[in-house]
């Protein structure tokens, strides 16, 4: 059987599965952002003036210098702000639109899911567009690009900072609930995009898996998850995902 054969039979297969099950989760990571010109933090476009996300991306880093983080994190906005969700964006909502049941946790800060009209949507790692006081723990959205460096809280004056998970922080215990509960009652999971390297999304999946769900991977290497998965669709999500919801509508391939 020919490589492009086991592609087919696997799409197959996850219609398949799709069309029998009510209860679907899909875990997103930074290859589907990457596919609307989003730089991903371990490629080559993820490095700015010479720093390493890890370097710039801790409370130690904000702490040491919130001006030079707020400069790289203003970089970002106007990354992010000139992207436009993709076809693969698109098709998740599709398919959420279709499945009675359906989450989607994303480990991206993008936005783009939501702006593509994802509604059902978990950010584990916070969002670019929202900023948070330390001091009086007041979090609203802000858009402006560029953004005042460093912005102040209005309410109390203190320094702000982007709304997302740090390395070396923890997931708000709210979102990791919420994420949790929707994986074990999952009867089918998609993981797209992601290096299934970060903690503690990298283990969403075997969650899920354990709880009974078939468990399906869209990405174009495989990872260290690749092995544990029941199918295995290799490819970027903009060219796999507008074929499983053609194929799901009954459309054809």
């Amino acid at each position: 059987m020919t490589k492009k054969e086991d592609q087919k039979n696997a799409l197959e297969s996850l219609v398949h599965w799709l069309r029998r099950t009510p209860r679907v989760v899909v875990l997103t990571g930074a290859g589907v952002s990457q596919e609307s010109g989003i730089p991903t933090f371990r490629g080559p476009g993820g490095w700015w003036r010479n720093f390493r996300p890890e370097e710039l991306a801790t409370p130690r880093a904000f702490a040491k210098d919130p001006r030079l983080v707020w400069e790289w994190y203003d970089w970002r906005r106007s990354l992010i702000r000139r992207a436009e969700p993709n076809v693969g964006h698109r098709a998740l909502v599709e398919l959420e639109k279709a499945l009675p049941q359906f989450t989607l946790i994303t480990q991206n800060v993008d936005g783009l899911h939501r702006r593509a009209g994802s509604r059902q949507v978990l950010e584990i790692h916070g969002s670019i567009w929202e900023v948070r006081c330390p001091g009086c723990g007041k979090v609203e959205e802000d858009h402006r690009v560029p953004i005042p460096i460093p912005p102040y809280c209005d309410a109390c004056g203190g320094l702000l900072r982007p709304n997302v998970v740090w390395f070396g922080e923890d997931l708000d215990p709210r979102v990791l609930d919420a994420a949790r509960q929707a994986l074990v009652q999952a009867q089918v999971m998609l993981v797209i995009g992601t290096s299934a390297v970060v903690q503690p999304a990298a283990s969403f999946a075997l969650w899920a898996q354990a709880a009974g769900a078939k468990l399906a991977e869209i990405n174009p290497a495989p990872t260290p998850l690749t092995q544990h998965c029941d199918l295995v669709l290799t490819g970027k999500s903009g060219e796999i995902l507008p074929l499983l919801v053609r194929r799901f509508k009954g459309l054809g391939l």
